[in-house]
């Protein structure tokens, strides 16, 4: 069997390399062809060509029909014999955020990939952002510059080091989304904090000991901007096979966080999880790529664009409740 796709990555992740890691155990997966810096999730397979320079948002263009999962919110027809539409009220709440399990595996990412290189004296947390248009919206999912000083400031005066991701998109094939984002100069996350002054996401974290940006650690690790992705995958997968815990935005950021095994606290505001009922159920496909603890915060895009702003309210005391150090 060949695996040929270049969908948006988190869609990638639980939807494609599960089936290809599913048809790798049973000794039928011939190659795969998948996106430039790929090469290290399908470690598995000695057969990979990178050959798409982008993804894409377009779901038939991306490859996703040929797979037992094509669409990442639901698989009705596996699971009643019918389209979505043609489900009652109950049946859809049932199946939303549900996938068709039979053909599915989760390659063992931190089996694989953990090392001893980045341990350290303290438990650590890794806080995964992003700052991208959304829906052909300027970004709004995001962790805003007051609500990661807060957290910064918890979870350092718990006794924890924190690592920072929020990628520049120059690290990695980009989506439309993504490129979007790049044209319209949405860059930076800028604001001001009290007794310092306007500053970026990435300033902020220059005034904390213990707190570091992935890519600096993936640099210091021998990764060379912006040629080398299959390295800064590889380098990646093992620094998230070693922390002890994840905050992160829903989306491709925050399922991967998902498959490592620990506490993953993941917000939603702008994507369909938050639009239909019972989409976190005890099969959804979070839960399922490790069988950790994962927290759902829901702050509907509605809600922010009523009040004017995001709620960090509910995140903010699971963090509190989850990373107590304790």
């Amino acid at each position: 069997m060949v695996i040929d796709l270049h969908p948006e990555f988190g869609l990638e992740l639980t939807l494609g390399i599960t089936y290809a890691y599913w048809l790798h155990e049973r000794g039928e997966l011939e190659k795969v062809r998948t996106v430039k810096g790929m090469k290290p999730f399908y470690y598995f397979c000695d057969n990979v060509e990178e050959v798409y320079e982008h993804r894409t948002i377009n779901n038939k263009d991306a490859g996703l029909d040929n797979l037992p999962n094509n669409w990442i919110h639901h698989n009705a027809v596996a699971l009643f014999g019918k389209d979505y539409g043609e489900l009652t009220f109950e049946e859809q709440n049932s199946c939303n955020g549900r996938l068709d399990y039979s053909k599915w595996s989760v390659p063992p990412y931190k089996k694989t990939y953990l090392t001893d290189k980045f341990n350290t004296d303290k438990p650590t947390i890794f806080v995964s952002n992003r700052y991208n248009f959304e829906h052909g919206k300027r970004p709004l999912g995001y962790f805003d510059i007051p609500f990661l000083n807060e957290t910064f400031n918890y979870l350092t005066e718990n006794g924890y080091n924190i690592i920072y991701k929020r990628p520049k998109n120059n690290e990695f094939a980009l989506d439309e989304n993504e490129t979007i984002a790049l044209i319209n100069g949405y860059t930076d996350i800028v604001s001001d904090v009290d007794g310092i002054g306007r500053m970026t996401d990435y300033q902020l974290t220059e005034y904390y000991d213990n707190i570091t940006l992935m890519d600096d650690l993936i640099i210091s690790s021998g990764y060379k901007l912006p040629t080398d992705t299959n390295n800064y995958n590889k380098i990646q997968l093992q620094i998230l096979s070693s922390v002890d815990g994840f905050i992160s935005m829903g989306g491709g950021g925050g399922l991967l966080c998902s498959v490592f095994g620990v506490p993953n606290i993941s917000y939603f505001n702008t994507g369909t999880e938050c639009k239909r009922d019972d989409y976190f159920g005890e099969d959804n496909y979070y839960t399922k790529m490790s069988n950790h603890d994962f927290y759902p915060i829901l702050d509907p895009v509605s809600d922010i664009e009523e009040r004017g702003y995001r709620d960090y309210t509910e995140l903010t005391k699971k963090i509190k409740e989850v990373f107590n150090n304790g």
